[in-house]
């Protein structure tokens, strides 16, 4: 990732925190296709995900905001997010 795009994507993120209330992240692990990723899911299920320099840097950042944070290949993603999708659909 380059400077601006992470300035970029830290920026949204802390805004997606800030207006939201409830927000958990869930740090997706780099894939062949993807980097590391935080999701970001509030309370009503509304998310955004980000790539992140890394699960580490992620962790840190949160806990900064004191969004708590998790494992989403351990713990997977919540239902609220699944559940908000399917109402963004109809």
């Amino acid at each position: 990732m380059d400077r601006e795009a992470e300035s970029v994507d830290r920026k949204h993120l802390e805004g997606f925190v800030r207006s939201r209330q409830g927000v958990e992240g869930f740090i997706e692990p780099r894939t062949t296709v993807t980097e590391t990723t935080v999701l970001l899911v509030a309370i009503d299920g509304e998310w955004t995900r980000r790539r992140v320099p890394s699960a580490k840097w992620a962790h840190d950042w949160a806990n900064k905001l004191g969004v708590p944070t998790y494992d989403a290949a351990v713990v997977g993603v919540p239902q609220r997010m699944r559940e908000w999708n399917r109402r963004q659909k109809k």
